[in-house]
């Protein structure tokens, strides 16, 4: 399997039938190709030759077009195709798609992976691709044999004609089914016939990521190729004022030095000289407008804000004002969660071959089609001018889907200076440093109950920096002023409350903020779940009975709530210093519930246990959700416990894992996943396990020491 071309797919495809004929299904799109060019009229809305390929030996390749960062998705994808194709899974590979219009995700219009839209929005496209190339061998069998397709079967590769005994491998029919005109439409595999789709499968790209064959951007080498860093502005919005580069050009291996719109490129034949290079660099700054922002007067200014009316996102019941003063019991609490960094794994690079009449890129991005349009503008060429392949990616969560494409504009313009194909490689600093982080949010929030200990009263204000505005995603996604992305999971609030009031106050700042691994649930089911566990205490009632009263409208909440309250043992005893807590929470169309067990360690919280339960729809591959629901745990949590971007002097603070650490492997619970049996349609697994974690460990630490926690990261002095 490979996870980027190497080579031009119409040349491949040359060699291909050459060394033997037989590619079906087949000939891969030309670049740039859309699927209004590649589907004739009347023919199918996804044909089959730009997703499976079939070889003369029965090897069937699927052809991806969305990004795999972890998240299981080549092997979803490729367990969709090949459910209705009926391919012999022992001989599946997959392969990254080009940027083009055909593989454009449904969900966004443009080809891109986030939002955990890949599988729900991939379920008819996938499944239709392979149902229509099996209608194509099947079609050529038949008329082999002169016999009715109808009477033939397929199973594992093979096409056969059960009255008379014969049958065909599909490698042997895809050269003439691939000449045949693909059919219009076709019918689906009934569900309850299905081999693939929802049995435990193991992924298609372990096996290359164990062994090193595996190919992220960070991998990539081409003859010829040079290594850049860049040196940038240490206060957002600041610019280079003036640079003395001798000392740098000075260091061996330093090819050049030139500045860029992003700060001062340090072009050498590796990445270690470029980086002394870079060292040496003596540059006076311009810090620009924001060099006095700081954390403090950010989080002053915030709850000033929390405390005055802002644009209405929710308005239900009767006038707000009056519930609540009318409740027998009020409360009021104030949360705060900070900026947080992406923290993947493997920090942002790109490598760059800029030629006068094309532009070709290898990276790890989710955003093929922004990131195309961006290099095309950059380099002064038209898009079908720029190719892209698409890398293995060591983690994304949001920042590889940057629509601003910043880094990819970054190496184009390095390149422009560097004159031979050259990779620009981001430190881990750099990326902690280097902007786009998910807001710094600063919530006010008020309730009331009936003297029967019933919620009555909800008000909710909400105050952060909006993700979207700015960007070409905000015509759609805000609305009189309110970024739909800052209140979900506030907004759209479960519980039967009579008077519900939600308010957005969007500031802007000179800190880029960007989508973060669920994005505004990640902040906004933190402050609810919390926030209604006190309406619980002050209630006196168990925290799990008054959710259950209050979500009697919403079965599958109620669902993934009752399973995880179940398997963790919710309400039965514990041993001495543990307690437990828990949080639901829908997002992204899945609903996810989550206990956690916690106990403290020389003051500090343990994480023993956290049972998941999740209700995502129809499933494609248990272990892959099972396996999303252990990393959002483990993302949401290093978040909880450690996760912080501070800034002084308009600096951000923190540079690496020493000060922005996350979870280590001894710090990691046990995580217990629950699937809640669904008919529904699909929906999102790589995020709905990240807004749950928090709420359900800070509703479990108040259990165990009365104490309330309303901020992130938990703090050793909050539980004091």
């Amino acid at each position: 399997m490979t996870a980027a071309l190497a080579v031009n797919r119409r040349v491949f495809l040359k060699a291909g039938a050459a060394a033997g004929g037989g590619l079906l299904v087949g000939l891969s799109l030309p670049r740039g190709l859309g699927a209004q060019e590649s589907a004739a009229p009347g023919g199918p809305k996804y044909p089959p030759e730009a997703f499976v390929r079939i070889a003369p030996d029965g090897t069937t390749t699927v052809i991806v077009g969305r990004s795999e960062m972890g998240q299981g998705v080549y092997t979803a994808l490729a367990m969709l195709l090949c459910e209705d194709l009926d391919a012999d899974w022992s001989k599946v590979r997959v392969e990254s798609a080009p940027v083009a219009a055909v593989y454009n995700n449904t969900a966004f219009g443009i080809q891109a992976t986030g939002g955990s839209t890949t599988t729900w929005s991939s379920w008819d496209q996938m499944r239709t691709v392979g149902a229509t190339a099996r209608a194509m061998l099947v079609a050529e069998a038949a008329a082999r044999w002169s016999v009715a397709p109808d009477s033939c079967r397929t199973q594992n590769g093979v096409v056969s004609h059960p009255p008379s005994g014969r049958s065909f491998r599909y490698g042997e029919l895809a050269e003439a089914a691939a000449k045949r005109t693909a059919p219009a439409s076709v019918v689906l595999k009934d569900e309850k016939a299905f081999t693939l789709i929802g049995k435990p499968v193991r992924r298609l790209d372990t096996p290359e990521k164990l062994d090193g064959r595996a190919q992220f951007g960070l991998d990539v080498k081409r003859p010829g190729m040079l290594t850049a860093v860049v040196a940038r502005p240490p206060v957002f919005g600041g610019k280079v004022r003036s640079v003395d580069a001798a000392a740098a050009r000075a260091v061996r291996g330093v090819k050049d030095v030139a500045e860029v719109p992003s700060g001062v490129a340090v072009i050498a034949d590796g990445f270690w000289p470029a980086q002394q290079g870079r060292e040496a660099l003596k540059i006076e700054w311009d810090d620009g407008p924001n060099a006095s922002f700081s954390t403090d007067s950010l989080r002053a200014e915030y709850a000033a804000l929390a405390k005055t009316p802002g644009l209405v996102a929710k308005r239900e019941g009767g006038p707000i004002d009056e519930a609540l003063s009318g409740a027998a019991k009020r409360l009021e609490a104030e949360y705060e969660v900070p900026y947080l960094a992406h923290a993947t794994m493997e920090p942002l690079n790109c490598v760059v071959d800029l030629r006068a009449d094309g532009c070709t890129l290898w990276t790890g991005t989710q955003f093929q089609t922004f990131d195309r349009a961006a290099a095309a503008t950059a380099a002064g060429l038209r898009p079908e001018q720029v190719e892209i392949h698409t890398m293995f990616l060591g983690g994304g969560f949001g920042r590889r889907a940057n629509p601003a494409s910043d880094w990819i504009v970054e190496a184009v313009e390095v390149a422009k200076r560097a004159k031979a194909p050259v990779k620009v490689v981001w430190t881990r600093e750099d990326d902690t440093r280097g902007g786009y982080y998910r807001p710094f949010w600063y919530d006010r929030i008020a309730g009331g109950l009936d003297v029967a200990g019933n919620p009555v009263a909800w008000r909710h204000t909400i105050v952060g920096q909006s993700i979207i505005a700015g960007t070409p995603f905000e015509p759609g996604m805000v609305k009189d002023g309110i970024d739909s992305s800052s209140v979900e999971g506030a907004a759209d609030l479960p519980y039967a409350i009579p008077s519900l009031h939600v308010e957005l106050h969007s500031p802007k700042k000179g800190v880029p903020v960007l989508w973060w691994r669920s994005v505004g649930h990640s902040h906004n089911a933190f402050v609810t779940e919390c926030f209604l566990d006190e309406l619980a205490h002050a209630a006196g009632r168990d925290p799990l009975e008054f959710r259950r009263a209050l979500l009697k409208g919403h079965a599958r909440h109620l669902g993934a709530l009752e399973l995880a309250a179940e398997k963790a043992g919710w309400g039965k005893p514990l041993p001495a210093g543990r307690a437990r807590g828990l949080a639901v929470h829908e997002s992204f169309g899945s609903f996810a519930a989550q206990v956690a067990e916690v106990s403290l360690v020389k003051g500090r919280p343990r994480v023993h246990r956290v049972v998941c339960a999740i209700d995502c729809g129809k499933i494609v591959n248990p272990d892959t959700i099972a396996a999303q629901m252990e990393g959002a745990v483990g993302f949401g949590l290093s978040a909880a416990l450690y996760g912080e971007i501070t800034l002084k002097e308009g600096r951000i603070e923190q540079s690496n894992f020493h000060d922005y650490p996350i979870v280590r492997m001894d710090e990691m619970p046990a995580v217990e996943t629950h699937i809640v049996p669904s008919r529904e349609k699909p929906g999102g697994v790589g995020e709905p396990g990240t807004p749950p974690i928090a709420p359900a460990v800070a509703n479990a630490l108040f259990a165990l020491t009365g104490k309330r926690l309303r901020r992130l990261p938990i703090r050793r002095e909050d539980l004091a």
